[in-house]
């Protein structure tokens, strides 16, 4: 099987939507993985862009502190699934994905718990506020007035 890339306009869309979907965590006071950050030095909401027809487009995944991570993923490779730690790992990101779904929701993206059995715990985003729509942070002139 052939993996076909999406063409220019459907890119850019996704691009769009992942750069809102940045900035509206970001404001939310989340901390945001600057894209093709390694891993190893980087937490927070990961939002990356798939440029293949296969996929959702837009992924948004939490990734908690390397630390934990590495050490959730020792106990798993040692065998040692008893160890609290996994739990606590597991426990972070359950909490973190329904947080991180109902604040894009708010800001008027549409999302989906993501069906890819590599990254079981992430959101798919379907669609963004258009681009002529600001954020919903986004101060305006007439709320100024009066």
């Amino acid at each position: 099987m052939v993996l076909e890339k999406v063409d220019a306009a459907v890119l850019a869309e996704r691009d769009r939507i992942a750069t809102r979907a940045r900035s509206e965590l970001a404001a939310a006071g989340l901390p945001v993985v600057v894209p093709g950050l390694d891993k190893i030095v980087s937490s927070g909401v990961e939002v990356s862009v798939c440029a293949f027809d296969d996929c959702s487009g837009v992924k948004v995944t939490w990734w908690c502190s390397p630390r934990l991570w590495w050490s959730a993923n020792q106990a798993v490779d040692f065998e040692r699934p008893d160890m609290p730690l996994i739990q606590h790992h597991r426990t972070v990101v359950e909490a973190m994905t329904p947080a991180i779904r109902t604040i894009l929701v708010s800001a008027g993206f549409e999302v989906f718990d993501s069906q890819s059995n590599r990254a079981p715990r992430s959101i798919d985003l379907l669609s963004a506020p258009e681009a002529q729509i600001p954020p919903v942070w986004w101060l305006r002139d007439d709320e100024l007035d009066g």
